[in-house]
């Protein structure tokens, strides 16, 4: 079983700059139909019900069987105190008839409760982790503590908005069918081919890990931006940031995802994407890297899945980003 206080520091300070990860990377089993999905809230609490429902009956249609986290009680901006929702996120972890965990929605909190996931128990006992925006932050210490791969991708508040294809792909992709995004729309905003570990996710989480034990391998990898409701100053600020810091001199590859104006105008989004496109390549000038923007991932309609961990190769000549699941150790 798992501890039920974790202690804090159970990965090794190395401020995320080595490009290595501290065990062989393992895919977890297989989530097939008939399985069930622990819903866990590692962050904010439920805002909307009839989200959360129609998320949950999309799911049981699909054929999976759900077990809600025993959580409480909710605060402003947390769905529970920090040793509730990590007591919880254990609870189902450990729960032999989950498969996977999806996270009910993100906001605010996984940052805090970091230290106090038990990385060599959810190695021990691998599951598909899925969700993304806060929980690029359980991601990027899963993939590098425990070496698992996880998925970033749907969460159930946002399973009724996401496009069908995208959640076909979704659950092909947990069932062992690997295949990379639809390239449909996607630019190429430096060509090149480049190969390397799939990482990142959101912006703000990713700069908000720098010198942390959770920060990801940005060395070699292939990184994945996306935020949303940010203005472009703050954009810009995170952006230089991770230059200055050095974050953005020796990726194998950048994938700049989803970008949306605070507004929610479409021709201000659009706008903003492309001042997004123009700042990363201004702060690379010497790489080689290859850059393609407009990737669908995020927190819009388009949310492809993408396995954090496994790696993968983009190819600028044909437009496609291919997974090679034969990386990775296999956990049936």
């Amino acid at each position: 079983m798992p501890p039920t206080e974790p202690s804090a520091g159970q990965v090794p300070r190395d401020h995320g700059a080595a490009s290595a990860y501290r065990h062989p990377v393992l895919l977890p089993p297989r989530l097939r139909p008939g399985d069930t999905i622990g819903i866990v809230l590692p962050a904010g609490p439920v805002r909307d019900p009839g989200r959360a429902e129609g998320g949950l009956r999309i799911l049981r249609q699909m054929g999976y069987h759900v077990r809600l986290a025993r959580i409480g009680p909710a605060g402003d901006y947390l769905a529970a105190p920090d040793r509730e929702r990590i007591r919880s996120l254990h609870a189902l972890w450990a729960d032999e008839e989950v498969r996977g965990l999806m996270a009910m929605r993100g906001g605010y909190g996984c940052l805090r409760i970091a230290d106090r996931l038990d990385l060599e128990f959810c190695r021990r006992h691998p599951r598909w982790l899925i969700g993304f925006s806060d929980l690029t932050v359980l991601h990027a210490s899963l993939n590098r503590g425990a070496g698992l791969v996880t998925m970033h991708g749907p969460m159930v508040t946002t399973l009724g908005r996401t496009e069908k294809k995208d959640l076909q792909r979704l659950f092909a992709l947990l069932a062992g069918e690997p295949a990379g995004p639809d390239s449909t729309g996607m630019e190429v905003l430096r060509p090149g081919i480049g190969r390397g570990r799939l990482t990142g996710g959101n912006l703000s989480c990713l700069v908000s890990m720098l010198g942390t034990p959770w920060e990801i391998c940005w060395q070699d990898t292939i990184v994945l931006l996306e935020d949303t409701g940010e203005p472009m100053y703050r954009l810009d600020r995170m952006l230089t940031q991770l230059a200055a810091a050095g974050r953005l001199e020796r990726p194998a590859g950048l994938l700049l995802g989803g970008f949306d104006h605070p507004s929610g105008d479409t021709l201000e989004t659009i706008r903003l994407q492309e001042q997004v496109w123009k700042r990363v390549l201004e702060l690379t000038p010497k790489a080689d890297f290859p850059v393609w923007g407009n990737v669908p991932a995020g927190h819009g309609q388009r949310n492809a899945a993408l396995p954090l961990g496994m790696e993968a190769e983009m190819n600028s000549l044909t437009g496609s980003l291919t997974l090679y699941p034969e990386s990775c150790l296999r956990n049936r």
